[in-house]
């Protein structure tokens, strides 16, 4: 019962912590909320270790039965294979560290327990997802992180860009959602189930049948592939549905780290993995994921060259490195993109609470102009964020050098056009993330001190609650990739997933990328190289250097530092229509009519008890006259009836 240990864990600590705040105080309603996750951690431990280690089988756990309407009852059951498994452990042991965290970086905060509560539950919904062995409980999941993002990204509720972004991810989720959501229903249509193993079983009889669309018959599987993948793309941050995310950085720096490290955008990487008997059956959802992942790798990349802000940087390099797992799930090598997710787990956690470090040091400043010079007063955040970073540009022995060369191998291996572009793409972002994350700690820590002299006076290292966290998470940022990379993607990994990930082919795209020439194997690692000592030139050798290339190229600057303008874009084609219309539906549909009708109502019984009023002016002459002119017309009318 580890594992349902490991999943329920955090939600009896949520219930436990919202329970005891009004009657323990608020100390023993965080302790509890930490103590359960920490129990999760330890519990999906020794779940891995007796799977995985010891070799237990697969099965399942079935907690009860959840919806029964004719021959539709999917079960409430926690699966139990190679890739729930993997999610669980990252999930509980990174959310444990981002809690106990959260301890000192929250203390001060008037409604610490509401967070402990929001943030356990968080994981909770996660862990439903991972563990889900249908697609309703993991829409169920799917949902729940979404919920949560939005209660958390909007936790300071009386901040206005708080509430905005937490709108603006909530709506951009559900776009991608309905798309998910009908994926689900086709599936049912076509399966008759939503179980997985009922699914995977059925994907061969389901392979000839077609839906007449668009002018063309489109094979079923595409179909489904390619809404499920929508889906995946609103939860995942890919290119277009990817709007959400920097704008997330508006909740508390620990939720940054949970929503990009360990939760909810790596949601949509595990469904396509899960899914991957279907998918794999559908080249060109393939083919569109492939691309999708590559260009946004690039993309978010360009963008986090000239961000300012030290937490927007990072999460646009959330959003890229979502695209390196997506590549490697296009090209055929699933594996890959989830040893990806767990190594960039661990270093991507240990950047957001490495910045909520800093930014706890420099009371709330989060602008990178505004920093300089902070290793001396910041020694242990320096170190670790260095870690991380060195593991987020891919440079060897740090964990990001073992999985995202792995992807970028394999993309090449697979030798299609779209694999190529992913290829092309994902080798330019290698070394354009080495640019924007060393720029990063260089701003950051070295050169002269650029924040007012009160604040550096106030500087100071953060408590061991907050620092143990990192250092825990900097040594799985050094070690993750040698560690786990020979079981995850070495010889013997197709034995390690079993048949918890499909792979097309037989998996010759993960055997074929150790086969590949020599210079196309080294190019991202040169490229990063190559970034590292950009950065340093700019910031370092000729910190003038950048403000006259701004200067130089206006209309290039403006449009990466504006994100490519699709927060206009979208605002001139989405939201101020929609306001438009809205505004027009109230001025007529409310105002005119549905307050038109009783307001026009009470005026006309108004104007007419008026001028009933002036006729009873109490004139016994003017009485007399309205009486024969009312008999007059009663006895026109009685001859004209005649």
């Amino acid at each position: 019962m580890l594992l349902a240990i490991a999943v329920l864990a955090p939600l009896a600590g949520a219930l436990l912590a919202g329970l005891a705040r009004p009657t323990l105080g608020r100390a023993p309603a965080v302790g509890l909320s930490v103590a359960s996750l920490v129990i999760a951690a330890i519990a999906a431990i020794g779940t891995v270790y007796r799977h995985l280690v010891l070799g237990a089988a697969d099965h399942l756990i079935v907690l009860g039965q959840w919806i029964s309407v004719g021959t539709f009852a999917p079960q409430w059951a926690l699966r139990m294979d190679t890739l729930s498994l993997v999610m669980v452990g990252m999930v509980c042991v990174v959310s444990a560290l981002i809690h106990v965290y959260s301890i000192g970086y929250m203390a001060e905060d008037r409604t610490e327990p509401r967070f402990f509560v929001y943030i356990s539950l968080f994981t909770f919904a996660m862990l439903m997802l991972a563990t889900a062995n249908n697609l309703l409980q993991l829409f169920f999941g799917w949902e729940g992180v979404g919920l949560m993002s939005y209660l958390l990204i909007g936790y300071w509720y009386d901040r206005a860009s708080a509430n905005e972004a937490a709108i603006k991810a909530f709506i951009v989720n559900r776009v991608g959602d309905l798309f998910f959501a009908v994926g689900i229903a086709l599936t049912w249509y076509e399966f008759g189930s939503v179980n997985f193993d009922t699914i995977f079983a059925g994907v061969a009889k389901v392979a000839p049948h077609a839906y007449h669309l668009f002018g063309t018959d489109m094979p079923v599987l595409e179909v489904i592939s390619i809404l499920l993948f929508i889906g995946a793309m609103g939860k995942s941050a890919q290119l277009f549905l990817h709007t959400w995310l920097p704008d997330a950085m508006e909740g508390p720096t620990p939720i940054s780290a949970l929503i990009h490290a360990a939760t909810m955008v790596t949601a949509g990487v595990f469904m396509t993995a899960r899914m991957s008997p279907v998918i794999d059956a559908a080249p060109v959802a393939l083919a569109l994921i492939t691309v999708i992942g590559g260009f946004t790798a690039f993309f978010a990349a360009t963008i986090g060259c000239v961000q300012n802000d030290i937490k927007r940087i990072i999460a646009y390099s959330t959003c890229s490195q979502l695209g390196y797992m997506f590549l490697a799930v296009g090209v055929g090598a699933a594996p890959i993109g989830i040893f990806h997710l767990i190594n960039h787990a661990f270093f991507k956690a240990l950047l957001f609470l490495g910045a909520g470090s800093v930014i706890h040091a420099l009371a709330d400043e989060q602008d990178v102009r505004k920093m300089g010079g902070l290793w001396r007063k910041l020694p242990v955040t320096y170190v670790t964020m260095w870690a991380g970073s060195l593991a987020l540009v891919a440079i060897p022995p740090f964990s990001g050098y073992f999985s995202k060369d792995a992807i970028l191998s394999a993309a090449f291996a697979a030798q299609s056009h779209t694999a190529v572009f992913g290829w092309l793409c994902g080798t330019l972002g290698a070394g354009l993330t080495a640019f924007y994350t060393v720029r990063l700690m260089l701003l950051t820590f070295h050169g002269k001190p650029r924040a007012s002299s009160e604040t550096l006076a106030h500087a100071h290292e953060s408590p061991l609650v907050m620092l143990l966290p990192l250092v825990v998470l900097a040594i799985g940022a050094l070690t993750t990739g040698f560690l786990l990379g020979p079981t995850f993607i070495g010889a013997h990994f197709a034995n390690f997933w079993g048949a918890s990930i499909a792979l097309p082919h037989g998996g010759a795209v993960m055997a074929a990328r150790n086969t590949i020439p020599a210079w196309a194997e080294k190019m991202p690692l040169l490229l990063a190289i190559a970034g590292i000592g950009i950065a340093y030139w700019f910031y370092e050798l000729a910190p003038a250097l950048p403000a006259r290339l701004a200067e130089a190229w206006p209309g290039l600057h403006a449009f990466l530092l504006n994100k490519w303008y699709f927060d206009e874009l979208y605002d001139a084609i989405f939201v101020r229509p929609a306001l438009g219309i809205a505004r027009a539906i109230w001025r007529i549909g409310d105002e005119e009519m549905i307050d038109g009708v009783p307001e026009g109502l009470a005026r006309l019984t108004g104007d007419a008890s008026g001028v009933a009023s002036r006729l009873q002016s109490g004139s016994i002459a003017v009485y007399g006259f309205v009486m024969l002119v009312g008999l007059m017309v009663l006895v026109t009318v009685f001859l004209v009836a005649r």
